[in-house]
């Protein structure tokens, strides 16, 4: 089996994809260094954790427990989606949401 070379900024990368709280490890992480593939990925991260936690908290207003079903199947799908980008060393945005993420999370760098 091939072996993937390794990418500055990747651990940080993984670290981002993690938790919420992983992100922002993450976002202290590539404060020096600065790498743009860790600042690509950490942004995606980021930006599905908030997404879930916003969607999450509006759900839970409702009281919609099927809605937590399709919440939790959005989610899943689109991390696997931008982990497995991560580990085959790709800047593949999220679809539809990841173009998004990299104009709205310019904070992090």
């Amino acid at each position: 089996m091939e072996k993937v070379p390794e990418i500055p900024g990747k651990k940080t990368a993984i670290v981002a994809y993690l938790t919420i709280v992983g992100a922002l490890i993450a976002i202290s992480m590539n404060s020096e260094p600065k790498h743009k593939f860790a600042r690509f990925h950490t942004r995606q991260a980021f930006g599905l954790h908030i997404i879930f936690l916003a969607f999450a908290i509006l759900n839970a207003q409702w009281g919609n427990e099927y809605g937590f079903y399709g919440l939790y199947i959005f989610y899943i799908v689109l991390w696997f989606y931008a982990f497995l980008g991560l580990l085959a060393n790709k800047e593949q945005a999220v679809p539809v949401l990841g173009p998004y993420f990299q104009k709205w999370f310019t904070f992090i760098k």
